[in-house]
């Protein structure tokens, strides 16, 4: 068996060929994504012990995976894993109602303010938002002079995502497109990553006030489930029409989950400003304050 030591060491040794730019570019985007995609959405539900058992050694090994707060302690499959709940009291959520919190643990990617109808995707290139949200260009003007937050998940963090603030879902609207990695080298290489990728658009109301939050599929996680959606709705069914919703769901409580690893990009409209001192890079958890609301409107 790998000591503790020796899995430490073969992570560093692994992080450093990953840290090749070209070579993870081409391992992690140049091999048939939707093919990779698919083939990990069937091999990770495998059940069988000595598949399971060496499915999660091997992404723990690859992987930063901190298991420490799931509510679970063994997993039939390695997909029960990816998507593991916490247990309760694991995320502490900032309950001041003049707070929006992070709806995931995530990287803090880059985050500002919304000018001029474009975010940043990383320093030096930017996107439309327009674009990001399909085309709709009013909601794109109702974000404009707003702030913005890009929330990147990894493959070994908690991946379901929660409501950022007591609100009500207006609308969900699916997004055919392909499936790019997002991690920071994909980002400096292809232009407009975010808005070629797979996606949804949720429509939100905080505080009489519209927030948006658009969850972005990437290789090998091309699944997102939404758990306030009636049964038996399957969101790629859709055609990419708005799906209209009245579900209400207090701060902290579960929206959804990806399958693997992904990103959500956070979009609330003016008067709303980010939490102060917050880095580019910095880990955020669920919960965590994210973005202050107007002052004087937190119901």
């Amino acid at each position: 068996m790998m000591t503790v030591s020796a899995g430490s060491r073969l992570r560093r040794a692994l992080a450093q060929v990953g840290a090749q730019e070209d070579l993870n570019f081409l391992l992690t985007n140049r091999l048939p994504r939707r093919l990779a995609t698919r083939f990990m959405g069937w091999f990770s539900r495998i059940e069988q012990p000595m598949v399971r058992d060496v499915s999660i050694a091997t992404w723990r090994l690859f992987c930063d995976v901190d298991l420490s707060d799931a509510a679970e302690t063994r997993f039939p499959s390695l997909h029960a894993a990816f998507v593991r709940a916490l247990r309760p009291g694991a995320r502490a959520i900032a309950l001041d109602p003049t707070i929006l919190v992070s709806p995931s643990d995530a990287i803090l990617g880059a985050h500002g303010r919304i000018e001029a109808g474009r975010l940043l995707q990383i320093k030096g290139l930017s996107y439309s938002l327009a674009d990001l949200l399909g085309g709709d260009a009013e909601l794109a003007r109702a974000h404009e002079g707003g702030a913005y937050a890009t929330l990147r998940l990894t493959a070994g963090m908690y991946h379901r995502f929660h409501a950022p603030h007591d609100l009500r879902v207006d609308s969900v609207r699916h997004i055919w497109g392909d499936t790019w990695n997002v991690n920071p080298i994909a980002l400096k290489r292809v232009e407009a990553l975010f808005c070629r990728n797979e996606r949804a658009v949720l429509r939100l109301r905080i505080a009489g006030h519209a927030v948006t939050l658009v969850p972005v599929a990437a290789i090998l996680v091309a699944g997102l489930r939404l758990g306030f959606l009636p049964e038996g709705v399957a969101l790629r069914r859709t055609g990419g029409r708005p799906l209209p919703c009245t579900a209400r769901l207090e701060k902290g409580a579960e929206m959804g989950w990806f399958e693997h690893g992904s990103t959500i990009v956070v979009l609330a409209p003016p008067g709303f400003t980010l939490w102060p001192n917050l880095q580019e890079g910095a880990r955020l958890r669920m919960g965590e304050p994210l973005m202050r609301l107007p002052q004087g409107e937190s119901a």
